[in-house]
C-alpha cells in the first residue's frame, strides 16, 4: 500500500498529546485548547462558549473533544452553539483530534475544542 504524507501548508495541526497538553504545530499547550487553521491558544473547557461561538463566520463544523471517553456535550452549550450556526461534532479528544486533521488537510473550515485525556501519554511532547 502507497502511503502519502499529509501536508497542512501554513495550518495548525495537532501533532501530538498526554494526560494534560497538546502539541499544536510544534507548540506545546497545558490544558484544554481551541485550534483553528490559522492558530491555537489555551481554552477555559466546557463552561468557556464565547471563543467557539465567535468561531461562527470562520469554521464550519467545530470537534469537540471530550476527554478520554466519548460523552455528551452540556445541553446550554449545544444549545448556544447551534443558536450560533456551528456545526458541532462531540466525540472523545483523540478522534475529535484526528478527524480535525484531516478536514484540515482538505482545506475544510474546521476548528477543535480540545479537553486533554487522562492516564498515559499518547503522541509525546
Amino acid at each position: 500500500m502507497r502511503l502519502t504524507e499529509i501536508a497542512f501548508r501554513d495550518a495548525r495541526p495537532v501533532e501530538g498529546y498526554g494526560p494534560s497538553f497538546f502539541r499544536i504545530a510544534g507548540q506545546v499547550i497545558e490544558g484544554p485548547v481551541l485550534v483553528t487553521r490559522t492558530g491555537a491558544r489555551a481554552w477555559g473547557g466546557l463552561d468557556d462558549a464565547a471563543p467557539l461561538v465567535a468561531l461562527a463566520s470562520e469554521v464550519d463544523v467545530l470537534f469537540i473533544g471530550l476527554g478520554a471517553a466519548p460523552g455528551r456535550l452540556p445541553a446550554a452549550l449545544a444549545a448556544r452553539l447551534e443558536a450560533a450556526g456551528i456545526g458541532v461534532e462531540a466525540m472523545a479528544t483523540p478522534p475529535a483530534a484526528r478527524t480535525y486533521n484531516v478536514l484540515l488537510a482538505e482545506a475544510r473550515r474546521v476548528a477543535a475544542a480540545l479537553l486533554p485525556v487522562g492516564g498515559g501519554a499518547a503522541g509525546g511532547r
